[in-house]
């Protein structure tokens, strides 16, 4: 009789947790090692007094991905309950032009063709094309590692190529845009997706047209109990299989035995496995837990996606002109993202991002109050004066929503609290508090990402955000199921 074997999961976070339930449902006995006292990772909550908040990913799109993991343990998908959203957004620009967009495809032209000036069919087209990227290309990004050649040599990509110049790989997201529509505000509005994983429009290659998508051709979705149900969900889901869960419990070393692992330290206790899938930041796992400082640098010298300074605030009455997405684009785009990336500072003025869960979820909010998560693009932690940084930017974001809802913002705050890129990093041990590992300026950008596996620790293997294909709550589902298939061939 072939014993069980046992795999040693590094971090409870959303790609931990799937990769866990995966191995579970492969026959593995599972430990997964968490530092915090709760799962999740990025994707946690926040109570405030009588406000809830989910504190990290607000957007829920492909929920299949979460489903496919309540099918492989056997459980019903109707375990995890949500619905499809009628709007995406609403669309805040300084000069006062507001509009709401429909998760309707053809609403969705219609309204940006009647207030943008765009033509119908060039919209229509776009929308198509993006469609296509992402079921040719995207899809082999998505879901193959590319450090294998089976990733590049199958039907899939053979068609891919057909239409390779399509792809845009060699230009950029905003000077496609630029060469397609008319009205600044268009290209501002397409070139915001480049943030879905922490990248700048200006510089990432045009093949990321395929993200809005997401949104306007599979959908935007909302948790019924809220985006921390999607964490809580996985982690009832994975101790229902047997999955066996250490909380509070560091990591601090994994131990090497003829050139593999054999197991690790946790709080002075060692726990054999036969694999390690670590589900934490690649460049730690290498430098920090296994001493293999040249590899771990590699990685850490990468460039860093964006973080984030966001408010969670209670706010004692209701909006009428918002909705659950809401976002206020800056002014001067460019500026903001070369302040971001160039400078390394914040920007003078930034685009603002409001969630409101409230308006789906009341509960979250006392009868008169919502929920407020306020959040606005920062870069990484370098050692900047986030103090002064917070103060001018709270200052700046208050009197933005004030002006454009039409009441003074900080006299109704009843609660109050903040992440900023140093919290980030604490909480979540994200490097330098960036949300999604490296960004995707580079055109190369994908092929510079940590495999799924150790090319030099056999029993070795990662997922989540900061190896492919990337960070963001579908990505790291999708480095999860990667990663499995790579650990069930061992």
């Amino acid at each position: 009789m072939v014993s069980q074997k046992t795999a040693l999961v590094l971090g409870a976070g959303v790609s931990g947790l799937a990769v866990s339930i995966r191995l579970a449902a492969r026959g593995f006995s599972v430990k997964v090692f968490e530092s915090n006292d709760f799962p999740g990772g990025k994707l946690s909550e926040i109570q405030l007094g009588n406000y809830r908040f989910d504190a990290g990913p607000s957007l829920f799109t492909m929920p299949h991905l979460v489903e496919e993991l309540f099918w492989l343990s056997g459980k019903k998908a109707s375990g995890f309950p949500f619905r499809k959203l009628d709007e995406v957004c609403r669309y805040f620009f300084p000069d006062g032009l507001r509009f709401n967009a429909s998760a309707d495809r053809e609403e969705l032209i219609r309204t940006l063709s009647a207030t943008l000036g765009e033509n119908a069919e060039t919209l229509r087209t776009y929308l198509e094309r993006g469609q296509w990227k992402y079921e040719t290309i995207g899809k082999i990004f998505l879901e193959k590692c590319l450090r294998q050649p089976g990733a590049f040599l199958n039907k899939r990509a053979l068609r891919a190529y057909a239409g390779l110049y399509k792809l845009g790989l060699l230009q950029s997201l905003n000077g496609y845009h630029a060469r397609l529509f008319s009205n600044p505000k268009t290209i501002q509005l397409f070139n915001r997706y480049a943030t879905y994983n922490g990248s700048d429009p200006y510089q990432t290659p045009a093949v990321m047209s395929m993200i809005p998508h997401l949104e306007f051709g599979i959908g935007a979705f909302f948790p019924k109990n809220g985006m921390y149900q999607i964490a809580d969900s996985l982690y009832r889901l994975a101790a229902e299989t047997g999955v066996e869960f250490h909380f509070s419990s560091p990591v601090e070393k994994l131990e090497m035995q003829d050139g593999k692992i054999r197991g690790l330290f946790s709080r002075g206790q060692f726990h054999a496995g036969d694999v390690v899938v670590s589900a934490i930041d690649v460049s730690q796992t290498y430098s920090k837990l296994l001493g293999m400082n040249q590899t771990g640098n590699r990685y850490l010298k990468l460039p860093k996606s964006t973080s984030a300074i966001i408010w969670y605030w209670g706010i004692r009455r209701k909006t009428s002109l918002t909705g659950l997405h809401n976002i206020f684009f800056s002014s001067d785009y460019e500026a903001e993202f070369e302040a971001l990336f160039g400078k390394k500072e914040m920007p003078e003025d930034p685009t603002i991002y409001l969630n409101i869960s409230s308006k789906e979820r009341p509960e979250d909010a006392p009868p008169y109050g919502e929920n407020w998560f306020v959040m606005v693009n920062a870069p990484a932690n370098e050692g900047q004066d986030w103090d002064l940084l917070i103060k001018n930017t709270r200052t700046k974001v208050l009197e933005r929503l004030s002006r454009e809802l039409g009441f003074r913002a900080e006299s109704e705050i009843e609660e109050e609290t903040l992440l900023d890129p140093r919290g980030l990093e604490a909480r979540t041990g994200a490097i330098g508090g960036a949300l999604y590992g490296s960004n995707s300026n580079d055109r190369f950008a994908a092929f510079l990402r940590h495999a799924n596996f150790s090319r030099q620790v056999p029993n070795l293997f990662f997922c989540g955000g900061t190896v492919h294909p990337g960070g963001g709550i579908p990505l790291a589902l999708q480095s999860a199921a990667i990663a499995s298939e790579y650990v069930s061939k061992m």
